[in-house]
């Protein structure tokens, strides 16, 4: 896999990644996330014109199998989505994707990486963790973690338990997590 950024035509393949990565949370009794849509086009075009758009493309045949949006919050930077199609899955394409939004952050002055995530699922929290990320306690959330947090509560992600966490990112290469090995 090749991770670069996204082009404007193949935006509609994020979509189908999207829906496709849905397809497992059916299987943990998540049916209403396997269902959502995925974002729309235009949301996609706003991050992919930012720079923090990024594919994970096959070697091959340049065709995404992944991909992340992300936009800076309160002085990290925030992974909207992380998706990884299934026939991609378990080959460290999430965590190839991760380790280039890291070094966009650190471009850019960035201290860390966020995300929110559901606790019980194991290719979230669980997973998330073992890279390095820390769950952040209710008191730990910024202004910008709080507002994201109450916009998935009114899109009714809160129906699972759901946590935000941060991963640190030092200034002198490498990751504090497992991002990068």
């Amino acid at each position: 896999m090749r991770i670069r950024p996204a082009a404007r035509a193949e935006l509609a393949r994020l979509q189908e990644i999207e829906r496709a990565a849905g397809v497992p949370f059916r299987d943990v009794g998540m049916a209403d996330v396997a269902d959502d849509a995925p974002p729309a086009l235009e949301t996609l075009e706003r991050y992919r014109r930012a720079g923090r758009c990024w594919v994970a493309a096959d070697a091959r045949t340049d065709v995404p199998a992944a991909y992340l949006i992300a936009e800076p919050v309160d002085g990290a930077l925030h992974v909207e989505q992380v998706s990884v199609h299934p026939d991609a899955a378990r080959r460290g394409v999430g965590r190839a994707l991760l380790a280039r939004a890291a070094d966009r952050a650190r471009e850019e002055g960035l201290t860390a990486l966020t995300l929110t995530t559901f606790t019980e699922v194991p290719w979230n929290a669980p997973y998330y963790a073992r890279l390095g990320f820390r769950t952040l306690s209710e008191a730990g959330l910024t202004p910008g973690l709080r507002r994201i947090r109450a916009e998935e509560a009114a899109h009714g992600l809160d129906r699972w338990p759901r946590v935000c966490m941060r991963l640190e990112l030092p200034h002198s290469g490498g990751t504090s997590g497992r991002l990068s090995g």
